[in-house]
């Protein structure tokens, strides 16, 4: 809240000039008693920054949490609700005096005003259910397939998202579950990415409460490389060489030669992903105060390269997409590194993804009116 009050006397004026002082104050203090469209230009855009921001870092600071052993903790801005008021005052007095002693003239002029700021924002922890919601259950093949149907790419998706399709099983990094990728795991996204290119991939969505939803490949009319590509896919994930339509389920492995079983990672499993690669100070793995590294793949390949690099350093980062302080080190996301920024801004658009069931309502707020 800002108050200014000033009181000026001015002397000896010429009277035109005298006027135009006058009629200049009066009108930027009547310009200023107006808040409305301003403030709504003003205040989405600081918000929604904001917002976007500090959703940014409590991502990250959760994930180098992990790496420490420490809890995560997730707090949600609800509702923002900004209520802001102005007022203002403008006196104006003249005094003329005419004879010995008093000769001359005096003008007096007061000014008074005082604008009020008072947001509110609500924030709710998440816990209980939702927090199994969005951390402990794993995400659904429906839900990672339309994100594939809606541009994602498809090997970034998988290789984020899922532990195992048809029992065939991708690299992980977590000190809890480390292991290789099957040989042919990489083999399997290559070949997909080229059949999605190829718009040859599709997804049909069942009505809600189907347990199954549906693949569709199609062979005929394209190119005999994507043609070779389908082929491919089908002999890693034993399907059936002639179907065209296949069943996506959530699974370790398929029941028969139709399915496409995927064992989907929940949120809380990608976090640990991403945390097992972060990098932390020698000190801190010297001390033990982190988890270990993950040992080096046997085969350098780009598929075993970070998802998201993160790095860490004494001092605050002066380029960088997101940066938390945590136990005197700064932790952050390098700005001009595109591959992690875009996987990261995935891992948002999962977590909002994970969110299913009836979404539960936001507390009541009474705004008063003046």
């Amino acid at each position: 809240m800002a108050q200014v009050s000033s009181t000026a006397k001015i002397k000896r004026l010429p009277s035109p000039n005298r006027v135009a002082v006058l009629f200049a104050i009066v009108c930027y203090i009547a310009g200023c008693t107006t808040l409305g469209p301003a403030s709504v230009q003003r205040d989405r855009t600081d918000y929604g920054g904001a917002l976007a921001t500090t959703w940014k870092e409590q991502t990250l600071l959760n994930i180098v949490k992990l790496r420490y052993g420490d809890a995560p903790v997730y707090l949600e801005v609800s509702s923002v609700i900004s209520s802001s008021a102005m007022e203002s005052q403008v006196s104006l007095g003249a005094t003329w005096f005419s004879g010995w002693p008093n000769d001359g003239n005096s003008q007096a002029l007061g000014a008074y005003g005082r604008y009020t700021d008072r947001p509110t924002i609500s924030y709710t922890p998440l816990s209980g259910e939702r927090f199994s919601r969005y951390l402990l259950r794993p995400l659904s093949p429906a839900a990672v397939f339309s994100l594939v149907q809606a541009g994602y790419p498809i090997d970034r998706v998988l290789q984020l998202t899922t532990r195992a399709v048809n029992g065939v099983y991708n690299r992980s990094a977590s000190p809890f579950r480390a292991r290789a990728a099957d040989p042919r795991f990489y083999q399997m996204l290559e070949a997909l990415r080229r059949v999605q290119r190829s718009e040859a991939l599709g997804i049909r969505i069942n009505q809600p409460g189907d347990k199954e939803n549906t693949l569709i490949i199609v062979n005929r009319g394209v190119p005999d490389a994507v043609s070779n590509d389908s082929r491919t896919v089908r002999e890693i994930l034993n399907l059936r060489p002639e179907a065209t339509e296949l069943a996506l389920t959530f699974g370790m492995v398929q029941r028969n030669d139709t399915e496409v079983a995927l064992l989907t990672r929940s949120m809380s499993e990608i976090f640990v992903e991403l945390a097992a690669t972060a990098e932390v100070p020698p000190t801190h793995l010297q001390e033990g105060r982190a988890n270990p590294a993950p040992a080096e793949p046997a085969s350098d390949t780009p598929w075993d390269q970070p998802l998201v690099r993160i790095h860490s350093s004494a001092t605050r980062p002066a380029d960088a997409y997101a940066a938390v302080p945590y136990r005197g080190y700064w932790f952050w996301i390098d700005d001009k590194d595109m591959r992690s920024k875009s996987e990261f801004l995935f891992i948002l658009v999962l977590f909002s993804l994970a969110e299913t069931g009836v979404t539960p309502q936001a507390p009541v707020i009474t705004v008063p009116a003046n």
